[in-house]
């Protein structure tokens, strides 16, 4: 599902009097400060409205957003004849939209509503070298075997990270006293991929030793946080499903009701409760129920979401 921003405006009248301000919003990233002013041409007795916004976007592009398309759309609450749209391409993260109407009366009740899909700059994948990441060292004692290939690890920082490798180095365990221990049903890359996230390495710059990660968690692709959720629910490894979080709060297009799903599903109480306030229209909670997603949610996200609903009813 495409990303897209949405906003609606509370009825407000357009008048000849006052400086103008409608109203100041903030929602979505998106600050707007909305002005419409009725010049009165008493020698001709004709009506002209300006209208103009003021978009502030810089947390969008904070985020790598690099513009907003799309449309406004202005109606009128008191003269169905009124209602236009005005295209709309933002390109600077402070950018002033005007428009000029002729009207029939001074005064009258107008809203305004914004549709905005968001444009992000492709993030490069850093390539991770994994046989980099396991060959052997002093460091490691113990080797385990994934699609074929030997991965020299060390059991201390897998523990700590996992508790599933904690409790198979341990001695209640045939493997922990294993010179090779196999792992099972998952590639090497996607095994790979998984350590990356909290694997260091120790980079020597000018004489001092420095210690670096493999994996950027800035730097995690959509295609790959799902497999990701997998591996760190099966392994148990809590440290990269807060990473996955935080690229699902902050860098993610995936859509609304597949986030919900799998904040649900992996304990990502943060992202959930984000999933349910964008749920902010009626029309937003029945796309949700109609999606596969909404099937798959637990009872008591269930529960959060109705309660999300009654609210807007």
């Amino acid at each position: 599902m495409v990303e897209v921003f949405e906003y609606k405006s509370a009825a407000k009248t357009v008048s000849s009097a006052g400086n103008g301000i409608m109203e100041i919003s903030d929602q979505n990233g998106i600050k707007c400060t909305w002005l419409a002013h009725t010049h009165v041409n008493n020698q001709l007795g004709t009506y002209r409205t300006n209208y103009s916004w003021i978009f502030d976007w810089a947390q969008l592009k904070a985020q790598g957003c690099e513009r907003l398309t799309e449309n406004i759309t202005v109606r009128s609450t008191s003269n169905s004849s009124l209602a236009f749209n005005v295209n709309v391409d933002l390109i600077n993260t402070v950018q002033t939209i005007t428009e000029e109407r002729p009207i029939s009366h001074a005064n009258y009740s107008v809203t305004y509503e914004y549709l905005f899909t968001p444009q992000y700059t492709p993030i490069p994948i850093q390539k991770i070298s994994y046989d980099e990441m396991f060959l052997p060292s002093e460091l490691n004692d113990a080797i385990l075997v994934v699609d074929g290939k030997k991965l020299h690890v060390n059991k201390m920082f897998l523990s700590y990270h996992s508790e599933f490798f904690r409790v198979l180095f341990s001695s209640n365990f045939k493997e922990g006293s294993m010179s090779e221990i196999p792992i099972e049903d998952v590639s090497y890359e996607e095994f790979g991929l998984l350590l990356s996230i909290v694997y260091p390495k120790t980079v020597f710059t000018h004489g001092i030793l420095f210690v670096e990660f493999f994996s950027n968690p800035s730097n995690f692709s959509d295609k790959t946080v799902e497999k990701l959720l997998e591996m760190a629910d099966r392994f148990d490894m809590p440290s990269v499903i807060g990473h996955v979080e935080y690229h699902l709060l902050h860098n993610t297009r995936i859509g609304n009701e597949k986030l919900m799903w799998m904040a649900d599903a992996y304990g990502m109480d943060n992202l959930l409760e984000k999933t349910v306030c964008q749920t902010s229209t009626v029309e937003k909670a029945k796309l949700l129920k109609n999606s596969p997603e909404y099937k798959k949610l637990s009872k008591d996200a269930k529960s959060i979401v109705l309660d999300r609903i009654m609210q807007l009813i």
